[in-house]
């Protein structure tokens, strides 16, 4: 068995990426020699439950097992980069207390350089928009609530 040789600072460097960019995996391949770095799922979960000053994470993980389990909760199909509006500077898909139908954009997730849409599940109003502009979204997250 030969050694795949590999250097450790592109390695950090991957690392780096997938904090940067809220992705769990990366693995690049070339030839005969591969490399996969991957991190434990919701490490900011569990970095945010000990931070005691922080009045914010808190209610978010306390509130999170009763907004998934809404009933009009949009759920990410993905794991990738939210955005609220079309481009910088537009205004929002849409915003708390609009009434949207079914199939209309909500928002946007950034998925390796592809912008995927995603759509209403069903008419409705929203109630909660809960992913932020421009932010790390992972899988099975909720990202807003339609009422």
């Amino acid at each position: 068995m030969t050694r795949i040789p590999f250097d450790p600072d592109a390695i950090r460097a991957l690392a780096a990426v997938l904090n940067e960019t809220g992705l769990t995996e990366i693995e690049i391949a070339e030839k005969d020699s591969r490399i996969r770095i991957v991190r434990a799922a919701n490490p900011t979960m569990v970095a945010a439950a000990p931070a005691g000053p922080l009045a914010v994470a808190p209610q978010i993980t306390a509130s999170a097992p009763d907004e998934a389990s809404h009933p009009g909760a949009v759920i990410s199909p993905m794991v990738g980069v939210a955005y609220l509006s079309p481009e910088p500077g537009a205004p929002p898909f849409v915003t708390v207390g609009q009434s949207v139908a079914a199939g209309q954009t909500l928002l946007l997730i950034e998925a390796m350089k592809t912008f995927n849409q995603i759509k209403a599940p069903r008419d409705g109003t929203v109630t909660r928009i809960l992913a932020a502009n421009s932010t790390p979204v992972e899988y099975g997250e909720v990202l807003l609530i339609l009422e």
